[in-house]
């Protein structure tokens, strides 16, 4: 429950509810409470001396020729009457309960206590409507088989009332003034508490907007830690990302720059003065190769983007490998066919468990696609010695393991360059194959988003062409991420 409300949340206002109003509600009860033993307090006094009242006039009792007599004096009894504040009472019964003295109308103890001599009880009563507190005992007398005499003092509860009050406002009165102060204090607290939480808010907002650093976290109380931890995690992620995307602008730029500037060139070849029909349609065909190798970058640039922002942007879903190996391989079968290459596919069917994991669809055929089109990139092939290209899906069940391969009959990869081929542009020299150096760079991105590991050796050791296999081995066993 809050005692100020708001219609925005503030984290100050929150923790001043929350101290000031248990404090607000412990104020009223405490009263009741200093009410309550004020009462007892103020009564045990005035017990005491009904207690006292009622042995003297007990000793009053006396018994002479074997007869009962109570004799009051004058000044005692004027003492017993004379207060301000109270009516007292008095009342003495002799061994057969006849009245001896004092106010006839006095209640009688309840007929469960049982009577024992010299024991002074106190009880709670009334008498014509008032109030009053009643102190009596039983007198045990010297007279053969006589019952105790009863005596009772009693008083009305005005005197009592008045010191319970009294007490009380003893005690309260002060709270009125001690109360106000501890909420200012309290407030006075908080402000200071709050305090380094504004001086983060003030560095913060004295950043540079291009100031991605973490913020010290050292400096800042211990309950704020986990706050600024967590927004260094963002502030981390964030320059990751905003590198990434200026790497991606600068690759653009500059894997663009050379088919744009071959597309210029073959333009101005084209409109130069003197230029016959073949060498028109010569420039005509350079300037489809460019765009061509433009298109193909753009394709290549985008489809690395996207598979490093993947975790972020695609969910994962159950896929079947094989059926999407199977899916690349025809549409890559007519490109094949156009370099005299045997493109076949080994393994599972389409459509078996075995060949099932979690996964994003659209990255994974385009991780198996790349591995492709670089197979046939780099694979030498003629119609008399056609190259042989073979996609593979394995299941290794007692590793709950499935492994892709893609193992082509190519020159290979050397033993140095195996990790550099995975880096983004890299282009082993010599190939005179066509590409961008960015497919294998995306193969590896795609892999890592899908707890993949990827593994290049050669398909036949010690031969003039060892040819290459790339291994990616999925974990079956969870989705990632």
């Amino acid at each position: 429950m809050s005692i100020f409300r708001r219609e925005q949340r503030s984290l100050f206002g929150e923790i001043l509810d929350w101290m000031l109003t248990p404090l607000l509600l412990l104020w009223p009860i405490s009263l009741v409470l200093t009410w309550l033993v004020a009462q007892n307090i103020a009564g045990k006094p005035f017990d005491r001396a009904l207690e006292h009242n009622v042995g003297a006039l007990a000793q009053l009792l006396v018994v002479r020729d074997g007869k009962l007599t109570f004799n009051l004096p004058l000044p005692a009894r004027e003492l017993l009457r004379a207060d301000d504040a109270d009516t007292v009472y008095y009342q003495v019964l002799g061994v057969q309960g006849e009245h001896l003295s004092g106010e006839r109308g006095l209640p009688l103890p309840p007929e469960s206590m049982k009577a024992v001599p010299g024991v002074v009880h106190i009880r709670d009563d009334e008498i014509r409507g008032a109030d009053i507190k009643v102190a009596y005992t039983w007198v045990k007398l010297d007279l053969p088989g006589a019952r105790p005499a009863l005596v009772q003092v009693a008083e009305t509860l005005d005197k009592r009332s008045v010191l319970a009050t009294e007490i009380v406002k003893g005690v309260m009165l002060p709270q009125l003034v001690i109360l106000p102060a501890a909420v200012l204090l309290v407030w006075l607290a908080l402000v200071q508490g709050i305090r380094p939480l504004n001086r983060l808010e003030e560095r913060i907002r004295a950043r540079r907007s291009d100031d991605l650093s973490p913020i010290d976290a050292q400096a800042v109380p211990l309950e704020v830690a986990p706050l600024v931890s967590s927004v260094n995690d963002l502030l981390l992620r964030l320059q990751v990302s905003i590198a990434t995307q200026k790497r991606f602008l600068a690759d653009a730029a500059h894997q663009l720059k050379t088919p744009l500037a071959g597309l210029r060139m073959q333009a101005d070849l084209a409109q130069r003065e003197g230029a016959d029909a073949n060498e028109l349609k010569q420039s005509l065909r350079q300037i489809g190769r460019a765009s061509v190798r433009a298109t193909h970058t753009v394709n290549q640039l985008l489809a690395l983007a996207r598979a490093e922002s993947s975790g972020i942007a695609m969910p994962h879903q159950t896929c079947d490998l094989a059926e999407l190996s199977m899916s690349v391989i025809q549409d890559c079968v007519a490109r094949a066919i156009e370099k005299h290459i045997d493109l076949g596919y080994e393994g599972l069917a389409a459509g078996l468990t075995d060949g099932q994991l979690k996964g994003n669809p659209i990255l994974l055929k385009e991780l198996v696609r790349n591995l492709v089109d670089n197979a046939i990139n780099y694979t030498p092939s003629s119609a008399e010695r056609p190259g042989v290209i073979t996609v593979r899906v394995l299941a290794e069940s007692s590793n709950q393991v499935l492994v892709l391969q893609v193992e082509d009959s190519g020159p290979g990869v050397p033993v140095a360059e195996r990790e550099l081929v995975f880096q983004p542009f890299y282009r082993a020299l010599g190939t005179g194959a066509d590409g961008s150096g960015l497919g294998l760079a995306i193969v590896r991105e795609i892999a890592q988003q899908h707890n993949a590991m990827v593994h290049l050796a050669e398909t036949h050791v010690a031969q003039a062409s060892p040819g290459a296999r790339f291994s990616i081995r999925f974990s079956t066993e969870a989705a990632p991420g």
